[in-house]
């Protein structure tokens, strides 16, 4: 199995699709050799772009194919449950974009299918594993800059008016800024400020019956808050902080950071570079890979435990502000 590279079908041919078809190509243990679309053309487009030898015009197809070992699902939020369960009942292991899913019955049905089927299901949440993250994780835990007591994250884009019928805008799609963008937000307050919470506020503005502006405060009971915002409509700059008793870290793109600067309370500053390879969905596909080669059925780093308990809080932040899905 040493030398072994895990076969993948991508599921969808959007823009996240050929991140990871991109990225796919700079990974030692992996291989993109199918892509599924419903439609002949885009499938055909897509495997033409990216050299793919397998081309199929349905899921179920590749699915039921014996070319794949995996499938990176990369459709809509709605369409997450349907194409991974089809994928993991014809016992292929799946990488899954985030969110994983809708809400939390669609994630706990998801790791059931995985577990009853044997095989794999991570949630993509590529972030995690960067170079940029796992420092400042290191950071964060040497106590160079104190008890951590305040973390703010803004992920926040607008779109354009030619845009407005993308499914970002569409309930049935679990469309909305907080499953889109929020989800990193509320995953970059738990790597820093763990799990231990007192309690929940939040706020949104809704368009089109999704969130396009929402506001959380997260109060821990250690007595750190977090306050995380995400946006479709509004930009914002797109900066984390962490805040210790001895200073504080500030970082652009505060999911994945490829640049970190310290400001000590002492008056010490520094800035540590911390780039990644390619465009940032190697390091996921590259630990993905490494999980399905060793036999392992969870990843120790993205686990289960995490997402579904990400997915809680998004459910209670969507029940606070009134933000429903027909999945719901």
């Amino acid at each position: 199995m040493a030398n072994k590279k895990i076969r993948f079908g991508i599921v969808g041919t959007g823009t996240i699709a050929h991140r990871f078809a991109n990225a796919i190509k700079n990974v030692e243990n992996a291989e993109l050799v199918a892509v599924a679309s419903r439609t002949k053309e885009n499938a055909e487009k897509f495997g033409d772009e990216f050299n793919i030898p397998n081309r199929f015009y349905s899921y179920e197809k590749m699915a039921f194919s014996d070319v794949i070992d995996a499938a990176y699902i990369a459709v809509p939020h709605s369409g997450h449950i349907t194409c991974s369960c089809l994928m993991m009942n014809n016992g292929k292991h799946v990488l899954c974009e985030k969110p994983m899913a809708v809400n939390i019955r669609e994630a706990e049905e998801m790791f059931d299918c995985a577990k009853k089927n044997n095989v794999l299901l991570m949630e993509a949440m590529w972030a995690r594993l960067v170079p940029g993250t796992l420092k400042l994780m290191e950071i964060v835990e040497s106590g160079v800059l104190g008890d951590i007591l305040g973390v703010e994250g803004k992920f926040c884009y607008t779109m354009d008016e030619d845009e407005m019928d993308h499914h970002v805008f569409k309930a049935e799609n679990g469309g909305g800024s907080l499953l889109d963008v929020g989800v990193y937000g509320l995953n970059f307050a738990s790597w820093y400020l763990g799990k231990d919470i007192q309690e929940i506020n939040a706020q949104s503005s809704l368009y089109n019956g999704v969130d396009s502006h929402t506001c959380a405060l997260i109060k821990y009971k250690s007595g750190a808050i977090a306050d995380i915002s995400s946006a479709i409509l509004l930009r914002k700059p797109n900066e984390g902080y962490v805040y210790g008793t001895k200073g504080f870290a500030h970082i652009n793109r505060f999911y994945a950071p490829q640049e970190i600067e310290l400001h000590l309370n002492n008056g010490e500053n520094q800035t540590i570079p911390t780039p990644y390879a390619g465009n940032g969905f190697e390091e996921q596909i590259t630990h993905f890979s490494e999980c399905v080669l060793k036999g392992l059925k969870e990843s120790p780093v993205i686990t289960p435990e995490q997402t579904l308990y990400i997915t809680k809080q998004m459910d209670k932040i969507r029940k606070m502000t009134g933000i429903i899905y027909p999945q719901d």
